[in-house]
């Protein structure tokens, strides 16, 4: 499956802070679980990690996402909870970066819900200047929109379609997107159903958003969309793979070493 991730070198961290990671990861799991607050959490490491700009090589899952400045830009509104319900883990965990902290919330959010596991690799070091407001994708956006803000993180069409089908997650809220409703009918489900919905648009109680309906009008999306609702374990496959990507975008000199990356260098 992660053959075309082997281009990394992964810094070796001490083994008291893989300890500390997968201690931290059942945390995660029992509040996640607890709380039915994996969409949020989800979110929250996405929106981190879809900041990079493979140009400028600034952005990225760093940890940045917790500033106040950020966390007021419009696309992140709403994700102060997500930081303040997670805080009280962090604080058990004070060894552990809250790049790798956010992230790995991310890959539990995924898992705890049904999801594709998820690698996981520790040693991302904290940055403290977050970048400009407007490097996310809106959900306003159409083709040509999602095109842009995906490549200019490095990520591909296949990429594009897979890390969509997440929105199997979740709702939209009024006073955060302008939108309200969810995609999928179980929404704290991780599967195949946003997919599915997608394609057949019967249900007025769900929600379609521009950005989710444009992966329609497009034949290389549409080819994705069609095969992953015809195919749940593609789909978990490809999703699993475009996750990794973008929980690693940006990953480069730190404490622990180097690491060696064909999307970011």
């Amino acid at each position: 499956m992660f053959s075309q991730m082997m281009a990394f070198v992964y810094p070796e961290v001490p083994q008291d802070y893989k300890l500390a990671v997968e201690n931290c990861r059942r945390k995660l799991r029992g509040l996640i679980q607890e709380q039915h607050c994996a969409p949020l959490i989800l979110r929250l490491a996405w929106h981190s990690a879809g900041t990079y700009d493979i140009q400028s090589k600034t952005g990225g899952p760093f940890g940045t996402i917790r500033n106040k400045g950020e966390l007021s830009h419009a696309a992140n509104a709403g994700l102060d909870n997500a930081v303040k319900l997670l805080e009280p883990i962090k604080e058990q965990f004070p060894s552990i970066s809250y790049a790798d902290f956010y992230q790995l919330a991310g890959v539990v959010a995924v898992e705890v819900t049904g999801g594709p596991s998820i690698p996981f690799h520790p040693g991302r070091v904290d940055q403290y200047e977050s970048p400009e407001e407007g490097r996310l994708p809106k959900a306003t956006g159409g083709l040509d929109h999602l095109r842009i803000v995906f490549q200019r993180m490095g990520l591909d069409d296949k990429d594009i379609v897979a890390l969509s089908g997440a929105h199997t997650l979740g709702r939209c809220h009024r006073e955060r997107s302008g939108y309200e409703g969810s995609w999928t009918k179980n929404p704290l489900i991780f599967d195949n159903s946003y997919f599915k919905e997608l394609i057949t648009s019967q249900s007025k109680e769900l929600i379609q958003l521009p950005s989710d309906k444009a992966l329609l009008q497009d034949p290389i999306f549409s080819k994705y969309v069609h095969l992953y609702a015809k195919d749940e374990n593609a789909f978990f496959t490809d999703y699993a793979v475009a996750h990794l990507k973008l929980s690693e975008l940006g990953w480069k000199c730190g404490k622990w070493g180097r690491v060696l990356c064909g999307i970011c260098i």
